[in-house]
């Protein structure tokens, strides 16, 4: 069993405290339940205690931990159990405040995957498109052309509930 030492257990614990909501409120973007997105986080916080990485900044540290926190809910969206489950048997989860937003809230987790990273990473997080391109390796025209799309389901989506803008 290894044992951490004092500074060590502070500075993880300062990373966690810094970004466990933002952790927390991506998973749940993706898993839609408690009991996962708790699952999930502490899996990612798991991955950042046995990587012992160092990080240029706060910013490639909060990077690192979203692309880690992506990866593990994808895989969890992926495994057998959950394309076994029948939908229609689980019961619908309440949200805990009511508010207008709902609507625009619940048409960006219908979006798929990869526009909801995009979606996520640019409207609630504040990267840019060329930081989200570094980020999730791939070239700013793909990221580009993904907040396209899903700018443009959202506003199809919401034009037919009478939401849009």
């Amino acid at each position: 069993m290894e044992i951490v030492h004092e500074g060590e257990n502070a500075a993880f614990e300062s990373v966690y405290r810094r970004h466990v909501d933002t952790i927390y409120r991506l998973c749940f973007s993706y898993l839609k339940n408690r009991t996962d997105t708790e699952d999930a986080v502490q899996s990612t916080f798991l991955k950042l205690l046995g990587a012992n990485k160092s990080f240029r900044s706060e910013e490639h540290e909060k990077a690192w931990l979203i692309v880690v926190a992506s990866n593990i809910c994808k895989n969890a969206l992926r495994h057998w159990w959950r394309k076994r489950s029948d939908i229609d048997s689980c019961a619908p989860m309440a949200a805990p405040e009511e508010n207008d937003m709902r609507e625009i809230y619940e048409a960006i987790l219908a979006l798929p995957p990869r526009c909801k990273t995009v979606v996520y990473l640019y409207y609630y997080e504040g990267y840019s498109t060329q930081e989200m391109a570094a980020m999730l390796n791939k070239p700013i025209s793909t990221i580009r052309n993904q907040l396209s799309d899903a700018r443009k389901v959202l506003k199809k989506k919401l034009e037919e509930t009478g939401n849009a803008c």
